[in-house]
């Protein structure tokens, strides 16, 4: 029976498990060491960001702290799976189904597999399951369907989902607690209760832009908004005295008169400006009719002479017939 089963690659390959599996019990015990004397420098330096006042950065190490203690405790969970399975490779040597009290142990080996990169050993074993069980078995397992038995523990631990604000804030009591550091906890709870602004999708609400009318007023002035615009100089007071679009092809202001600069301290009240230039504004209009007059002038005077050269080439005409 061993004889069909390697020939149609069904067999576990028990020693070669067994193999794999020790190195990775061996493999975990050394990386919990060196992740105990990790941990307990990095839960230092949080109580002195603590006790400095430095609670924003402290705020951010401690991510990585509750990262690092969630593998460890998943590590642990793995190393008592290992152990487990690989007393039991004979029996799943001998059976072609993977036993229900070995199913948990299986399932959460191939899931933790290709998630703890720094435990090659767990790939090996996983290959060799595949090997045993089929690439279903395996598919089922890594994508934690409904028919899996993945230990919960495992899952939680190896999220890679960031903490919530209730156990960032748990771990740096906890800390402050173990190092007798006297914090205040108040603005931490604060901070990390507030929710984060989403800043994709922009404001909920849009203020309603103001609209102005085009029509012009009484006077003949151009319209002009309602609401105060901040001036090209950064004077919040000054309102705009430009329309952004033009209305009509007439200038907003006449040639002969400087435009006044945005950055006068007159221009807060538009009143005073309209009251300021009226006597300007009539001076311009009385230059326009006189000057409207004296080209009327002009042009009659230049008909008359026309009439006159006409006149006289036409009798020239007359007398030159007659001789």
């Amino acid at each position: 029976m061993s004889l069909l089963n390697q020939l149609f690659n069904r067999g576990l390959q028990g020693s070669k498990c067994k193999t794999c599996l020790t190195l990775a019990i061996s493999r975990i015990k050394l990386l919990q060491n060196k992740r105990d004397a990790q941990l307990k420098n990095m839960r230092k330096e949080i109580a002195q960001f603590l006790q400095a006042g430095q609670e924003s950065i402290a705020r951010i190490r401690v991510e990585h702290i509750i990262r690092e203690q969630n593998i460890w405790a998943a590590y642990e969970i793995l190393e008592l799976f290992c152990e487990f399975v690989y007393a039991r490779v004979p029996i799943l040597e001998s059976q072609k189904e993977c036993p229900t009290e070995l199913r948990e142990a299986v399932a959460s080996i191939i899931f933790a597999a290709p998630r703890c990169s720094d435990l090659p050993d767990l790939l090996h074993v996983r290959n060799l399951f595949a090997a045993k069980y089929g690439k279903e078995f395996i598919a089922a397992a890594s994508e934690l369907r409904p028919d899996t038995s993945v230990n919960r523990t495992i899952i939680e631990k190896l999220s890679v989902g960031a903490p919530s604000a209730e156990v960032r804030l748990n771990v740096l009591k906890e800390i402050a607690r173990e190092y007798n550091v006297e914090w205040d906890c108040s603005n931490t709870e604060a901070e990390l209760s507030k929710k984060p602004e989403d800043l994709l999708n922009g404001p909920k609400q849009i203020a309603a832009p103001a609209r102005a009318s085009l029509e012009p007023n009484a006077r003949g002035h151009a319209p002009t908004s309602a609401n105060p615009v901040t001036s090209r100089n950064g004077n919040p007071g000054a309102r705009s005295l430009e329309s952004p679009t033009s209305v009509s092809k007439a200038p907003l202001w006449p040639a002969n008169i400087d435009k006044p600069s945005l950055g006068d301290s007159t221009l807060g009240d538009s009143v005073d400006i309209k009251k300021d230039t009226r006597p300007e504004t009539s001076d311009v209009l009385e230059r326009a009719r006189a000057a409207i007059s004296a080209a009327e002038h002009a042009s009659a005077a230049a008909r008359l002479a026309a009439d006159l050269v006409n006149i006289k080439f036409n009798s020239s005409k007359v007398e030159e017939g007659k001789s």
